[in-house]
């Protein structure tokens, strides 16, 4: 018999340094997941992105057991650290955060592309730009 799945979660955590405590916790807790067990997997499987925030999205099935899957860096992530900031503008249209270059945005949409709901770069960059926008982010030409 095939398990059935009871929920699936998205979360953020820190690549290789996800702990029990909250915020990551109570979350799995709540679903019924073994919390050392998945803690232990995911900083396995993160270890190489040690820092950086890595979602993830969980399956829960019926038996209590689950699976996961590791995605890309949020976008706004990716550019912050282009730009060299710790966040974006409060005021996107007011003031500016910061500047990116082309070339920045498209290494940051060829990273992401996996996980853009994108059929080609030009695509992709253009969903970044409007992050970027978003942010406060001013996109040189």
């Amino acid at each position: 018999m095939a398990k059935q799945v009871l929920n699936k979660i998205k979360v953020q955590a820190v690549g290789g340094k996800a702990t029990p405590a909250p915020p990551l916790g109570p979350v799995l807790g709540q679903a019924g997941i073994n919390i050392g067990e998945f803690v232990n997997q995911f900083n396995e499987q993160t270890r190489d992105r040690m820092g950086e925030v890595v979602r993830v999205e969980i399956t829960v099935y019926d038996d209590r057991t689950f699976t996961f899957v590791c995605k890309t860096t949020p976008a706004s992530r990716m550019i912050l650290k282009a730009i060299g900031k710790e966040k974006g503008s409060g005021k996107n249209l007011l003031s500016k955060a910061g500047d990116i270059t082309k070339d920045q945005i498209r290494e940051i949409a060829e990273a992401k592309m996996q996980d853009l709901n994108a059929s080609s770069i030009e695509a992709a960059m253009k969903i970044i730009e409007g992050t970027c926008k978003s942010m406060g982010v001013h996109v040189k030409d």
